[in-house]
């Protein structure tokens, strides 16, 4: 996607504040997007805190997946914490209502999907493209449920999994799909005993660069070691000796105009 410029009056409308932003960022050295997936939501409080402790405004994906709770990110018993990341100003996009992880797109037009919750975790599923959107579309549904607020128009599929027929039927619904930098990849997926947290945290370090988004969970269930908790704070404070600031994708040049009132998403 190409960069989109922004006007004065379009980040208004968007909820920036385009003068309060330049003088942040004419002090940086370039600009990170921390972005957090749902998970088991184990480091939820952690990522919350640590990010208002910094003054960190970040971008969260959300699915309605189970939770160290026995409960679902997108229950009711969720409705505080999403309510305060609102609050606060984070970006907060769809990642499908039951984490359907893409297949492969079907020979009659149509997706395949493997949800990872729901009443067909595990069985692959036929969508047609209006289907797919519906997953994407049932996240902000059940988030204005829950916060009285609508998402913001991007989602982020599970796994990273895309095809031109899934990007193509989230935009005719009013959804731009965000990805992260190679160097974003947090490695929280990973057995942390051949990827320990110290090594991830080094090469994160290393690698970042201005522009780079970054994706962590909020909490792995098959990770022995967290991430967050070793990893997050250095990164951070790491990333800021460097004199790298932080924003969220309504920030970010390839998302700005996909934050427009548009007639496809409220």
């Amino acid at each position: 996607m190409a960069p989109a410029a922004m006007t004065a009056a379009s980040a208004t409308a968007a909820g920036a504040k385009p003068q309060a932003a330049l003088l942040r960022h004419s002090a940086c050295k370039g600009t990170i997007y921390l972005t957090f997936d749902t998970g088991s939501q184990s480091q939820a409080e952690l990522i919350a805190d640590t990010l208002k402790r910094h003054q960190i405004k970040a971008t969260f994906f959300l699915a309605n997946e189970k939770t160290i709770n026995g409960d679902y990110s997108l229950d009711p018993a969720w409705s505080a914490y999403w309510k305060a990341r609102v609050a606060e100003g984070h970006a907060i996009g769809s990642h499908t209502f039951d984490h359907d992880v893409l297949v492969k797109d079907g020979a009659d037009g149509t997706l395949q999907v493997k949800p990872g919750f729901g009443a067909h975790a595990g069985k692959l599923q036929t969508l047609t493209p209006a289907q797919y959107c519906e997953e994407i579309r049932r996240v902000d549904q059940r988030f204005v449920e829950l916060t009285g607020k609508h998402l913001d128009p991007i989602w982020r599929a599970p796994a990273g999994r895309t095809s031109p027929r899934s990007l193509a039927a989230a935009q005719a619904c009013g959804y731009a799909h965000v990805g992260w930098a190679p160097a974003g990849f947090s490695g929280d997926e990973l057995s942390s005993t051949a990827y320990p947290n110290a090594v991830l945290l080094q090469k994160s370090l290393r690698d970042l660069r201005d522009g780079d988004i970054f994706v962590a969970h909020m909490g792995i269930w098959s990770r022995k070691d967290a991430w967050a908790p070793a990893n997050l704070e250095p990164l951070i404070s790491g990333l800021e000796q460097k004199g790298y600031c932080f924003a969220t994708l309504r920030e970010h040049p390839d998302y700005l105009s996909q934050f427009k009132p548009s007639s496809k998403h409220p």
